[in-house]
């Protein structure tokens, strides 16, 4: 029988440590180091598991992707992108905010993280919007909602999180899955920024030149040519994900450094740099949570925590209410990553058991905790567009329902229409 105590010691102290504003990862290995003493397990155990969750070669291809994703965004490719945006919704109501959100949509392909995402196109589009009469609630919202869009959209490296998570599901059949719902969650945020900016009588954007469409076309097209020959290339087998990887970095290089040449060679200095914060970051977490993952599996947490599931209704409409519930909730205090980890191994078995797909529940939860990446108190990516719109989470907050809703409704469908996500691998395979 399980030792309840030891359960509380895990939970407990983890939940402790976030409420203290201890560092995720670091709160992480600790629960375990926690966990260990008092179960009498020899602290290099934790150490192994550490290891061992970083031991896996799909993890390759996540340093490459976020390398790309920061050579493209240094290398002024978001103007290009919302360049070429504005060709097609400029000229409506709010045409600039819709342009933001296809923007977002672009770079989202290009980068795989939201936060990259509203720094890129949000340090352009938010100054962009305010100086032209867009309220500064309605521009960083619309910003931090079209970002959410990046994790879905492959080349997204919580996919591959989340495949390993869950014991190997394929990275091409979640890059393919995550197209169509990442298409709608943009389109219906478009709707729902068109709707306020009729509401509130915001500006059209003038007529593009039309000297000036073939360059504006040719140079959108070159950058999102990227996310094309990575999916095709994983699609048509010609090489795996993580190879993929290498080839998008050395297309983002060529691209950035020797066609548009806004940026000398040089800059890869500091491109590195951040890089290299930013890999360190997500590795430590990764381990982190894969020590804390091995005592929940040893502590038998997920089968009790599908037996209560499982227990509380036999209607799986309402079970899968109640797992979106938790994820939402979880979303807006923790980062995405360790919860991806911590969540999956605990709640897929659930979810299988109902009869959904793997491919299906991971689209599902990774759009849930994207939700959580713009919802107060912990919205990382809200944080990072209040910061670039200088102004106070409490304002932005006043405006983001509008575009939670939609996010909700795109949510609900993922989670009840199984082809939404499950069409496009079928249709190739995956």
């Amino acid at each position: 029988m399980t030792d309840p105590l030891a359960i509380v010691i895990l939970i407990g102290s983890f939940a402790l440590l976030i409420a203290l504003r201890v560092p995720i990862a670091l709160a992480l290995t600790l629960s375990a180091v926690f966990e260990a003493f008092y179960l009498g397990i020899p602290l290099i155990i934790v150490g192994q598991r550490m290891v061992a969750g970083l031991d896996a070669f799909a993890l390759l291809a996540i340093p490459l992707f976020i390398l790309g994703g920061e050579i493209m965004g240094a290398g002024g490719i978001s103007r290009r992108l919302i360049n070429l945006a504005m060709l097609f919704v400029g000229r409506l109501r709010g045409g600039l905010a819709l342009v933001n959100i296809g923007a977002s949509t672009f770079f989202g392909a290009l980068s795989g993280s939201s936060v990259a995402d509203v720094s890129a196109v949000g340090s352009v589009t938010i100054p962009m919007m305010k100086k032209k009469g867009y309220g500064t609630d309605y521009s960083v919202a619309v910003t931090i909602s079209g970002a959410a869009q990046a994790v879905m959209i492959p080349p997204s490296h919580n996919l591959i999180i989340y495949s390993m998570a869950a014991g190997g599901v394929s990275i091409g059949a979640l890059f393919t899955a995550g197209i169509l719902p990442g298409i709608l969650l943009g389109a219906s945020l478009m709707i729902a920024a068109y709707v306020v900016a009729v509401k509130r009588n915001y500006p059209k954007e003038e007529s593009v030149p039309i000297a000036e469409i073939p360059k504006i076309i040719r140079d959108g097209l070159l950058s999102l040519l990227m996310p094309v020959i990575i999916l095709g290339g994983i699609l048509s087998g010609v090489f795996t994900a993580t190879e993929s990887a290498v080839i998008a970095c050395v297309y983002a290089f060529i691209l950035t450094f020797v066609v548009y040449r806004d940026i000398p060679v040089k800059a890869m200095i500091p491109i590195l740099r951040k890089t290299v914060r930013t890999l360190g970051v997500v590795l430590f977490i990764i381990g982190a949570a894969s020590a804390f993952a091995y005592f929940l599996a040893f502590l038998k947490i997920p089968a009790m925590v599908t037996e209560a599931l499982l227990g509380l209704s036999d209607n799986k409409i309402v079970i899968l209410l109640l797992i979106n519930l938790l994820l939402l909730a979880l979303g807006a205090v923790m980062d995405m990553a360790p919860l991806i980890l911590i969540m999956t191994p605990i709640l897929l078995p659930v979810a299988t058991s109902l009869g959904m797909d793997p491919v299906q529940f991971g689209i599902m939860l990774v759009l849930n905790l994207a939700i959580g990446l713009i919802t107060p108190p912990v919205g990382n990516v809200l944080f990072v567009g209040c910061a670039i719109g200088r102004t106070s989470i409490e304002n932005v907050t006043r405006t983001l329902p509008i575009f939670l809703l939609p996010m909700i409704v795109v949510l609900l469908l993922i989670t009840f229409v199984p082809s939404l996500s499950l069409a496009l691998p079928s249709i190739f395979g995956q």
